[in-house]
């Protein structure tokens, strides 16, 4: 059988079948299992990116029947039950195919909105927006007058759900705490985060009074919540909401997914967002071999779409290695059925909220129960002793120690030239 993807969903599917007699090839772009939730840590610089990333091969060095194949899937053909890569590698054959390779950023009918707005999917991206970020200070310092003239440390955050929101948060600790005092000609307190929502509340997963005190929270940082309008125009030095153009150099992009072409190319029913519309047991329709997992898949229960998380990934991935057993063996199979285990954010330091069940947290027991979580989430040990180095440094300090300027910066703007003297 073949695996489409390393994340939660597809290592879910993999180690399941550690034991079963079937022979597992997990396909995936890049050599490794990334940990998105903390991905915005990277772009801010609270983390690098090896302290959540662990690579795929040393993941599954113990399961002899898995194998693992580097390589970019161009095309899914269910006709002949082949999986193609770029290059001219040969067609990759399966019995059972499992799709979990995750969705992309959603720009809602503006692709040319992504060139000045990256999304945060990937290292490649948190890594692009850390440069940006770090990058704006070094070009106000160099320009201070033209920088506050123009809005160059003016940082907005489109989308309110989780990812927004703790992006949003870790950009005001970085100008407020960490870089404080580290410039001479500009001080970095005075720079903007503004978190841009079109609906009538942030984090609207969660209970009202929850998003209420979340929104507070960030207020208290220092974001400015702007809630009810919906972008218009995102251009180089500027964006437009609710008929206000603001100056920006700096837009950050955390307002929806979207389905892969790859999707497209399983030639089976989408949702309106390009994701997967599967059956009850997580296989595509007409063709019960081939599984769609975690958030390229698209399912209601109970009249809810189950959530893009990585919990329900992973006992998505966990339904499907039990039913492939299931098949093999002759018995009937079963629909799969997501225990929703609570949903939390983090806002910043001792500040998140979090709802487990008729439970709702807020404050520092919020923060503590999600360090905790997502320790536990993280893959490896070594992951799991510097990520808690690194909390617990930045927490005494208020410091972070991934503020590296890698590769090119932007190239400042240029001057407008003065008009001639008549």
């Amino acid at each position: 059988m073949v695996i489409l993807g390393g994340g939660f969903g597809g290592l879910a599917v993999a180690r399941g079948l550690a034991r079963a007699k079937v022979r597992v090839t997990l396909v995936d772009s890049r050599n490794h299992h990334l940990f998105q939730p903390l991905l915005y840590q990277v772009a801010t610089a609270g983390l690098s990116p090896a302290d959540i990333a662990e690579p795929i091969r040393g993941v599954l060095r113990r399961q002899q029947n898995a194998e693992v194949i580097l390589g970019r899937v161009t095309e899914i053909d269910r006709a002949a039950q082949l999986i193609r890569t770029e290059g001219t590698h040969p067609p990759i054959p399966y019995d059972y195919l499992v799709v979990a390779t995750g969705v992309g950023n959603a720009y809602f009918g503006h692709p040319e909105w992504e060139e000045h707005a990256p999304g945060l999917k990937s290292v490649e991206e948190a890594l692009e927006i850390r440069r940006r970020v770090l990058g704006a200070y070094e070009d106000a310092e160099r320009d201070p007058e033209r920088a506050q003239a123009e809005g160059w440390l003016t940082f907005v955050v489109v989308g309110g759900g989780p990812t927004g929101v703790e992006l949003a948060g870790a950009l005001a600790e970085l100008a407020r705490f960490t870089l404080a005092g580290n410039f001479r000609k500009i001080d970095p307190r005075s720079a903007r985060v503004i978190l841009c929502e079109g609906g009538e509340r942030i984090l609207n997963a969660f209970a009202p009074e929850l998003s209420e005190k979340a929104k507070r929270m960030l207020e208290a940082l220092g974001v400015e919540v702007r809630l009810g309008n919906y972008v218009s125009e995102i251009t180089a030095d500027h964006l437009t909401i609710g008929g206000e153009e603001i100056p920006t150099r700096n837009v950050l992009w955390a307002a929806g997914v979207a389905g892969t072409p790859l999707l497209q190319s399983l030639q089976a029913p989408l949702d309106r967002a390009g994701r997967v519309l599967v059956q009850p047991d997580l296989s595509v329709p007409a063709d019960p071999r081939v599984f769609v997992i975690g958030d390229a898949a698209a399912l209601q229960q109970d009249g809810e779409w189950i959530p893009g998380v990585a919990p329900a990934a992973i006992q998505g991935g966990q339904h499907v290695a039990l039913m492939i057993q299931r098949e093999i063996a002759g018995e009937t199979t079963a629909p799969f059925r997501y225990f929703d285990k609570g949903s939390m954010a983090t806002i910043g330091r001792s500040a998140a909220i979090a709802a487990v069940g008729s439970l709702k947290l807020h404050g520092t027991l919020a923060w503590l129960a999600w360090l905790v979580i997502h320790l536990m989430f993280l893959i490896g040990f070594r992951n799991r002793a510097m990520v808690l180095f690194q909390w617990a440094w930045a927490y005494f300090t208020y410091q972070r120690g991934a503020r590296l300027v890698t590769g090119t910066l932007r190239p400042p703007p240029t001057r407008p030239e003065a008009p001639e003297a008549a």
